[in-house]
């Protein structure tokens, strides 16, 4: 059974048991797949090669205007204007990126660092707690827009459909995990702020 982050001197300790921990990294896993940018084919031309690395757009995620399509990209990758289309292309074609790199890189060193836990016990230096917190909160917005939580209404509404739910429904298991990682994040950051 997991047991919250505590701070101990510089180092962040949690306990996790394996079926817990597989769930948060399979999680993460997925997050970091779905939000990571392409990776373009080298063409041996060392400045085509580095300008493709420079904002190269997914073209599966993307409608004509460069908007994610998938509502749960577009909570992690928010428009940068929302009244002005062609500034948020431009803010987009930009940083999207950048954005998608740094989303994965904090993903990557979450994961690593939970993996490299020794039986139920998970310690974080500082850089991999601040990056978990963030990981945390990616795969949290992703499984947020799936249960079609954005208002509080939206949280009253999830809430009567778990009630009346029966144990094979998706969104029951899809809330359990939102409420074991919002927990999770929650000691975390706690912690980080002690």
């Amino acid at each position: 059974m997991a047991k919250a982050f505590r701070r101990k001197g510089d180092r962040f300790v949690a306990r996790l048991d394996p079926v817990e921990r597989e769930v948060v990294l399979g999680l993460m896993e997925q997050t970091r797949e779905f939000i990571a940018p392409v990776v373009a084919e080298p063409t041996g031309d060392a400045f085509t090669d580095l300008v493709a690395t420079m904002g190269m757009p997914r073209l599966d995620d993307g409608d004509d205007t460069g908007e994610p399509v998938d509502p749960a990209l577009a909570r992690l990758l928010p428009s940068g204007h929302r009244e002005d289309a062609e500034v948020a292309a431009e803010f987009r074609r930009m940083t999207e990126h950048g954005l998608r790199e740094r989303k994965t890189l904090n993903l990557t060193t979450a994961i690593d660092a939970l993996a490299a836990g020794e039986g139920d016990k998970v310690t974080l230096d500082a850089e991999q707690a601040q990056a978990t917190v963030v990981a945390l909160t990616d795969v949290r917005l992703l499984l947020g827009e799936r249960l079609d939580l954005r208002t509080d209404e939206d949280a009253d509404a999830l809430e009567e459909r778990l009630n009346q739910a029966d144990d094979t429904d998706p969104f029951l298991h899809l809330a359990a995990y939102y409420d074991f990682l919002t927990w999770l994040q929650e000691s975390l950051a706690q912690a980080l702020m002690d």
